[in-house]
């Protein structure tokens, strides 16, 4: 119900406060600066190059000739308006899922979720760890997306706790129809797989519904634009409850939005009714059926596959401790635009580079093979579709 939130809302009142307004560094401030603590998040997310590159990377169709199918901005977009709506209904803290919702999915690899499956493999095999968009995202903004100052220095981005939380938490993959936040105030880096722990507060646990409500019918949406559906209409017009017609993405997300908002409460949990929730889980199961595991994608992750590992294994390939460097100025005779690009990013995080305009956290040793894997799964991982296919075209020509 309307408002029904508002006591549990994230404000100065509640305990959590403090906790949820931290920052592991504290950002600079200015006499003149009229923002809270989460809109300067929000701006912070929106300026960075990492929220720029959303515009080219995939969300479920790779390279689509209709300029109408969404990408992974859009898909953010749709999240802060979703979160938004939810949020402000039910009094709570609208600045902070919106914070939250931009930065959701900055850690996405290109190539969506077959990119980030490849690195996942790559990381696995050479780190002893695993990769996922959630924990990528979290690393990015603590550790790798840099912003100027006011005085020119490139720092962190230094963001809130509950926006932080926020991105980690936010795994869309859920079937659960009770979300509520938990107490413990954790140290966000304890996470070891997507879903481990309940996000914070109940701000992020808005934007983690939202993210499902935003997927599920737009990528119908697309796929019956694009023609995948054409052998499955009947199907789905029955599960819609359709006779015929077009698939509307906006009734879909509006009746999600009104149920959730009619059944939640802070006793409850964020939920909707079982008849919203079997109709949720009978799409999920369809998309995958029909869409994700479609005959019609295949070609092109086995495409992904050879792009990210031919990227990294160039790169590896070149490691040699403290003769690296020479090896990889060898290498840029035939590949200036690789090589140039990667080690002007392992520099920015390297004492081997000039730091004179750079005060954010040092990550990689040369001398250490992992620091210089590590900083490769990074550099891919920021990659748009385009900036991946442009360099596994530049190893590839001649």
């Amino acid at each position: 119900m309307k408002n029904s939130f508002i006591d549990v809302c994230t404000n100065e009142n509640n305990q959590k406060w403090n906790n949820v307004i931290s920052r592991q560094v504290p950002l600079y401030s200015r006499n003149n600066d009229i923002r809270s603590e989460f809109e300067r998040d929000f701006t912070r997310v929106i300026h960075s190059n990492a929220y720029r590159r959303l515009k080219h990377k995939t969300q479920v169709f790779y390279s689509p000739q209709n300029d109408h199918i969404c990408t992974r901005i859009e898909h953010v977009n749709h999240v802060e308006s979703i979160s938004y709506t939810i949020a402000n209904y039910l009094g709570l803290n609208n600045e902070l899922t919106r914070a939250i919702a931009v930065s959701h999915d900055l850690g996405h690899s290109p190539f969506g979720h077959k990119g980030e499956k490849i690195l996942d493999n790559i990381c696995k095999r050479d780190l002893n760890s695993s990769f996922w968009h959630e924990k990528n995202g979290l690393y990015l903004v603590d550790k790798v997306e840099l912003l100027e100052d006011n005085e020119g220095f490139k720092r962190n981005l230094d963001l809130t706790y509950g926006v932080r939380d926020g991105i980690v938490s936010h795994c869309g993959e859920i079937d659960e129809n009770s979300i509520r936040p938990r107490d413990e105030f954790i140290d966000l880096g304890e996470y070891n797989y997507p879903n481990e722990y309940a996000p914070y507060t109940w701000e992020a646990c808005v934007v983690k519904i939202a993210d499902k409500i935003s997927y599920i019918g737009r990528d119908i949406e697309d796929a019956v634009t694009l023609g995948i559906l054409d052998e499955h209409l009947d199907k789905l017009y029955e599960l819609l409850g359709h006779t015929s017609g077009t698939i509307n993405n906006t009734v879909i997300i509006n009746n999600l939005i009104y149920d959730l908002c009619n059944n939640s409460s802070p006793e409850k949990g964020l939920c909707f009714s079982n008849e919203a929730l079997e109709l949720m889980n009978k799409i999920k199961k369809f998309n995958y059926e029909y869409i994700y595991l479609s005959d019609i994608l295949k070609p092109s992750d086995e495409y992904f596959s050879v792009v990210i590992n031919r990227i990294y294994n160039t790169l590896k390939n070149c490691y040699d401790d403290k003769n690296t460097f020479e090896n990889l100025s060898r290498l840029s005779k035939f590949y200036p635009n690789l090589v140039h690009g990667f080690v002007e990013f392992f520099n920015s995080y390297s004492v081997t580079g000039d730091r004179t305009k750079l005060k954010n956290t040092v990550l990689f040793d040369i001398q250490n093979s992992k620091d210089y894997y590590l900083s490769i799964v990074l550099y891919i991982s920021g990659m748009t579709d385009k900036f991946a296919i442009d360099t596994y075209n530049e190893i590839i020509g001649y």
